[in-house]
């Protein structure tokens, strides 16, 4: 369950910019998440209640995620379409010589916080 590691990733990114910001804890964050990373959300929840709670700073924290669908570029055409994860091959052309272009992102996109005053 490669979602503890990401969850685990993403609250220390978010707990030591929180702090440099003299937050007094972290309300909410936002993530972009490529299907192509495949993240299983379920799992990637409960990671995320689990781990959240281990800093007072998250402890209350909720996580929205948008999921970005897979995109490529044929090089042979020069087509861009959209796909699923096993589907790579190009829609106009039929070729298999493609270039991803979104679908693995894993980005804090945002996260709202509460400072100290």
């Amino acid at each position: 369950m490669h979602e503890l590691g990401l969850v685990s990733g993403v609250l220390d990114v978010v707990t030591r910019t929180a702090r440099e910001a003299g937050a007094s804890r972290v309300v909410s964050v936002l993530l972009r998440i490529g299907d192509m990373a495949e993240v299983n959300p379920e799992s990637f929840d409960f990671a995320w209640d689990v781990l959240r709670e281990d800093d007072p700073l998250t402890a209350e924290a909720t996580v929205e995620v948008e999921y970005v669908h897979p995109r490529s570029v044929c090089s042979a055409c020069g087509e861009t379409f959209e796909h699923d994860r096993f589907h790579l091959r190009c829609p106009v052309c039929g070729s298999r010589e493609t270039h991803l272009v979104a679908g693995r992102e894993m980005d804090i996109v945002s996260m709202e916080i509460e400072d100290e005053t």
